[in-house]
């Protein structure tokens, strides 16, 4: 009985005395601490992260992953659908825009300067309508810039230049689009660089004009997509650094739901349809000093400043189809796809204007009257396939002769 007791307070002891340590370890600060490891000064042109044009770095926030299209919220602009025998020719001439309507144009009055330096534009210092237009079968996006400035700032060979800062967004996807706002903070900023940046929507610094430069800084890894077949521009202007006068630029890009940093092959380019809506928005730097390494405003057409880096911050603007005066009273078209090569199914869609009933011809002695059938050949082969379509304006026909080919 008095070993046990003994035992019992021995184990009371120890406990009272781990208690006063602990407490002394919580209230001390401990005798000595590690010298922090010595910071490493990078070397000449070496930098610790990768540089921001805007000079601004985003903190992780839930704030930043948004619904799409809040950059103009309740607006939707429109893109031009060119003909496909009128697409415009990059020359840096205006003439095959004339058929574009005015309602289509962004001027600078639907534009804020968030630098807060000018609380309305004022045509006098600087001017800006923009068009956009696209062409059914391509996966481009047009733009015509044209632009008054009272002083034009092109002189210097560096990110000082009056620019057009444009972002893609070509599924609407929304989310961050630049290194700063990668949401995993456990990897280098290069990584997140290279990972992220312009990769599913893509920012753009044109240069206003551009002299002894590339005509774009492509913010991002993806240096090819500044480059043909993937984008082309042409100026047209009289104007030296410093005088007043008018610009018109003229461009395609094409956007990318993927684009990888080493190239196109592993990319997967926007698919541009009818009525589709895509994210865009811009801003003009405008600079009024070459010797001021600040600029005189950022006319944002989003209403949100960060939309240069948060695809959610972008406008909507919906691929428009053709206006009435291109388009036929009656015109049949169709596409197709193999179901099932090994059993010959196929799937047939109509995309004629202005028809009310169909007649589907298969070349294999058999037809349908449905407006989208799915057909079983008896067989490999190479098939003409002929869609002929009635409507209130006539007839149409549309034979692609050995277009539906079966293993």
């Amino acid at each position: 009985m008095l070993r046990r007791s003994v035992r019992c307070l021995v184990f009371v002891c120890l406990a009272i005395l781990a208690g006063c340590f602990s407490a002394a370890a919580q209230q001390a600060p401990p005798a000595s601490q590690p010298a922090p490891a010595a910071q490493t000064p990078p070397a000449a042109g070496a930098m610790s992260a990768p540089p921001s044009p805007h000079g601004q770095t985003f903190p992780q926030d839930p704030t930043y992953a948004q619904p799409s299209g809040m950059g103009c919220p309740g607006q939707v602009f429109k893109v031009f659908q060119f003909p496909a025998n009128m697409i415009p020719r990059i020359d840096g001439n205006a003439d095959d825009w004339a058929i574009v309507p005015d309602d289509y144009a962004v001027g600078i009055d639907k534009m804020h300067d968030d630098t807060g330096k000018h609380p309305a534009p004022d045509p006098t210092s600087l001017d800006v309508k923009v068009k956009v237009g696209w062409v059914k079968g391509e996966n481009r996006l047009y733009f015509l810039y044209q632009a008054y400035d009272k002083y034009w700032d092109f002189a210097r060979p560096d990110l000082h230049n009056d620019t057009f800062e444009i972002v893609v967004d070509g599924d609407l996807s929304g989310g961050p689009l630049i290194a700063e706002m990668h949401p995993n903070r456990d990897i280098t900023p290069w990584e997140a660089f290279f990972s992220m940046q312009s990769v599913h929507a893509q920012n753009y610094h044109i240069f206003t004009p551009a002299e002894g430069k590339d005509w774009t800084m492509m913010w991002g890894p993806q240096q090819w997509l500044k480059e043909l077949p993937y984008s082309n521009h042409a100026y047209n202007y009289n104007f030296r650094p410093g005088q007043p006068g008018k610009l018109t630029l003229e461009f395609y890009i094409t956007p990318f739901d993927y684009a990888a940093a080493e190239g196109p092959l592993r990319s997967i380019p926007s698919k541009l349809t009818e009525n589709k809506l895509i994210g865009l928005s811009w801003a003009v730097i405008d600079y009024n000093d070459v010797n001021s390494n600040g600029n005189d405003g950022f006319w944002n057409l989003s209403n949100q400043h960060k939309m240069y880096g948060n695809a959610s911050f972008l406008c909507e603007f919906r691929l428009m189809p053709l206006e009435p005066q291109f388009r036929k009273a009656i015109d049949a078209q169709w596409s197709f796809t193999v179901v099932d090569m090994d059993r010959k199914v196929v799937a047939f869609k109509d995309e004629s204007v202005g028809a009310t009933s169909w007649k589907w011809d298969f070349g294999d002695g058999t037809s349908s009257t449905d407006e989208f059938p799915i057909h079983t050949f008896p067989g490999a082969g190479r098939y003409t396939v002929i869609l002929d379509v009635t409507g209130p304006a006539g007839t149409s026909r549309l034979s692609k002769v050995w277009g539906v080919n079966l293993e």
